[in-house]
């Protein structure tokens, strides 16, 4: 499901900006579309980057990896595993800073109004989803 609705974000994101790219062709510019298309892609990328994480579907290189005997497999997948958690961990404490400071702020796009604080609340919601992820990782024992 989650990958039908990042999918339709994605087409919404290309469908504007394509519609935007022809109106600037015939001299009929489409306002707004800049922030149409970076709200689609904001939920397609972070749907994308939890779909990927949930069917182990990140790009990967076997040539040395699956030559490895398995229990360094396993150990290099829980180091991967960890690695994430710091990274998707410093994306979410800086995401959660940057929210909180900004939260009464009342900020919204420019010529569309749409507001910003739902869009760091779905960001943080899907950073706090890649964590939780990363960190079962690094305790279930990988498959083979």
């Amino acid at each position: 499901m989650l990958a039908w609705i990042c999918g339709g974000a994605l087409l919404v994101a290309m469908v504007t900006d394509t519609l935007a790219m022809l109106g600037r062709a015939v001299h009929v510019p489409l306002l707004g579309a800049i922030e149409v298309v970076q709200t689609a892609v904001l939920f397609a990328s972070a749907g994308g980057l939890i779909v990927a994480a949930l069917d182990s579907a990140h790009a990967r290189v076997h040539l040395l990896v699956s030559r490895l005997p398995a229990g360094v497999r396993d150990a290099l997948a829980r180091l991967h595993a960890a690695a994430s958690a710091v990274l998707y961990l410093a994306l979410l404490a800086g995401s959660a800073w940057i929210a909180s400071d900004l939260w009464n702020g009342h900020e919204e796009s420019e010529l569309l109004l749409i507001p910003y604080r739902p869009l760091r609340v779905a960001l943080i919601g899907a950073l706090a989803v890649l964590l939780v992820h990363s960190l079962t990782r690094i305790r279930v024992r990988q498959r083979p």
